[in-house]
């Protein structure tokens, strides 16, 4: 039995701070949660060899964005799977091999990508509208 998975979700929004966070723990998933990128940084620097990915919004409150937070984490994790979200199409700044969920999303899609993180690639991303960044 492998050691069950554990991502930091860096998202202002604290309704969808708290979906997100949901559906992650019903797949096993243990959460880190920062509202700021700021936050996020701190996490990173305390606990980031525990974080296996990361899902961030792109845009947060302070001057730490989630582009920041993700080259961060990319620093220590090089090979480690990233998700942006965010309501813009602007995908000008993803660390290599990372995945854009376009905001509004619905549940399943993030369920589905959340099923992925945990799978591996598969079926489970069939209909999820993820695109390649990098």
């Amino acid at each position: 039995m492998r050691p069950a998975q554990s991502v930091l979700i860096v998202e202002d929004s604290y309704l969808l701070l708290e979906i997100i966070a949901s559906l992650c723990e019903t797949h096993g998933i243990r959460v880190i949660e920062a509202s700021t990128g700021e936050a996020a940084l701190t996490l990173l620097r305390a606990r980031g060899s525990a974080i296996d990915w990361l899902f961030t919004d792109i845009h947060l409150p302070g001057l730490i964005d989630g582009w920041t937070v993700a080259h961060a984490f990319r620093g220590i994790h090089p090979d480690r799977p990233v998700v942006y979200t965010s309501t813009e199409a602007n995908r000008r700044s993803g660390v290599p091999g990372s995945l854009f969920l376009r905001k509004p999303f619905q549940v399943q899609e993030v369920d589905r990508l959340v099923r992925m993180m945990v799978d591996g690639p598969g079926d489970a991303h069939r209909g999820t509208p993820l695109h390649a960044l990098g």
